[in-house]
């Protein structure tokens, strides 16, 4: 839909919904972000936020699932969230980053919250932020807000368990100012955001530590010694009972698999399910907690587990518009990999998945919501007669503060050691810019892009293929993608 003006020419009309994302665009800043060096960018200032939006009283009634980590946070909660709303709770889920649309941060019983009670919710924390708001409380950053409309969300819909994963770190994180959690969960501990978290395992388990409350039990998984040293310390300082699982056993699955693909998964699992055992205990739901220490799984954790879903996590997407009569000749694996470790599992999850693939006759994976991440694994099939030839494409993209030369020798080798070889690699820009919210904040045109980064990803991409006598072919694509990631 168009309006005229005047002078007769025409412009898209505003929406609600676009009015929101600018106005959440407009709390973009180039600030750093809460690290000790700038005292956590005022952390305190998150509760007076609080106070402006009647939140305190909501919060500390909330019973509350707090996860930090550095790989796996994400998906943990997810299984998290899945296994208790089959257990029959109201949940309430908030994750970061979003693919595509903001609302997915904002979950409801497992759903994308809707456009209507976003747009309410929204407008409701924001005008009363804009009008109290003064010099010495200035408007909340970008990630803030969002963490401080969860609240009002969650509060507003009286879920019965919430579900928090952490943004970045976890002592100045704003989802920290959480005080009384019912459990706190911290993933796999590894290097990411070290400009901002320090360039030790020890400094950053101390960030992802402080998500730790006084007397609050939590769980961890099996982690190097540097970082389980300090997590160790932190709790005891705490006197917080400090579990480790293990990862799940498949067979406690009674023959089926998680929904969430890769084998790193079951170490998220195992980390879910103690987390989800707990949240039960401690709030008096001893109907499913005898089972704990048994042979077996109850029935809700399994079809928890195994329906659990995250787009961009080992997500493998068929395009079934490319050609209606040959389905499933254009196949997208896509992963949001962004540490070494998490490119070494992508890529060996990826090497199964096409070994698998190849295997089969046709192709029936379920048409999904196609959406950019942060690496995206093309495997492009050619229909032949007695069966299908292969050509393994890899997308690239990655920000600016990640060190390509960590993250591409991981995925080659790794792959390598399948037998998986890429024939061309294409780098893209990033499609989202960094002061908008929203599909419709693409840059208007290709010549305004800037392709310095991908030139780079590209020498660091062929120096690898010198190296090791490769013959993969190098380009520079410019997307036209209209998903966003932030």
């Amino acid at each position: 839909m168009a309006e005229g003006d005047s002078n007769g020419s025409s412009k898209p009309t505003v929406t609600p919904y676009r009015e929101a994302l600018d106005a959440l665009s407009s709390l973009i800043t180039k600030r750093s972000r809460a690290d000790k060096s700038n005292n956590g960018d005022r952390f305190d200032v998150l509760f007076d936020y609080l106070k402006i939006l009647e939140l305190e009283e909501a919060i500390s009634e909330m019973k509350i699932i707090h996860v930090a980590g550095t790989k796996g946070k994400g998906s943990t909660c997810t299984f998290t969230e899945s296994i208790l709303r089959n257990c029959g709770f109201r949940t309430g889920l908030f994750t970061s980053p979003h693919l595509i649309d903001v609302r997915e941060r904002f979950r409801l019983d497992g759903m994308d919250i809707c456009e209507e009670k976003f747009l309410a919710y929204f407008w409701w924390c924001y005008d009363r932020l804009k009008e109290k708001c003064t010099e010495d409380i200035p408007m909340p950053t970008y990630f803030r807000f969002l963490a401080l409309l969860a609240f009002k969300i969650f509060s507003a819909e009286q879920v019965d368990v919430v579900i928090l994963e952490v943004g970045l770190g976890g002592k100045f994180d704003a989802t920290n100012v959480v005080q009384k959690p019912i459990i706190c969960g911290i993933s796999s501990l590894g290097y990411d955001h070290m400009e901002i978290l320090g360039n030790t395992l020890a400094q950053i388990a101390g960030e992802k530590a402080g998500i730790l409350k006084d007397g609050i039990p939590a769980f961890t998984v099996p982690q190097p010694d540097e970082a389980m040293n300090v997590l160790e310390q932190k709790a005891s300082e705490l006197n917080v009972h400090l579990q480790v699982v293990e990862p799940l056993d498949a067979k406690l699955l009674n023959g089926l698999k998680l929904r969430l693909e890769g084998e790193h998964q079951y170490l998220n699992a195992g980390l879910a399910i103690a987390l989800s055992f707990t949240w039960l205990q401690r709030t008096g739901h001893h109907e499913f907690t005898h089972m704990e220490k048994a042979s077996s799984l109850p029935e809700q954790f399994i079809k928890g587990l195994t329906t659990a879903s995250l787009q961009g996590r080992a997500q493998i997407v068929t395009d079934q518009y490319i050609n209606a009569e040959s389905y499933g000749d254009l196949v997208f694996y896509l992963d949001g990999a962004h540490s070494p470790e998490s490119m070494e599992m992508c890529a060996r999850w990826f090497s199964l998945a096409i070994k698998e693939d190849s295997q089969k006759t046709t192709f029936n994976y379920p048409p999904q919501n196609n959406s950019e991440s942060t690496i995206e694994l093309v495997q492009e099939h050619h229909n032949g007669r007695y069966g299908k030839s292969s050509m393994q494409i890899l997308l690239f993209n990655c920000m600016s503060v990640r060190d390509p030369q960590l993250l591409l020798p991981r995925l080659m080798k790794a792959c390598a050691s399948h037998g998986v070889y890429f024939k061309k690699a294409l780098f893209v820009p990033n499609t989202s810019v960094y002061y908008k919210v929203g599909s419709h904040a693409l840059p208007p045109t290709d010549s305004q892009v800037d392709l310095s980064w991908q030139f780079a990803l590209q020498k660091a991409w062929e120096n690898l293929i010198q190296s090791n006598k490769g013959t993969t072919d190098t380009h520079i694509f410019l997307s036209n993608i209209r998903e966003i990631l932030v």
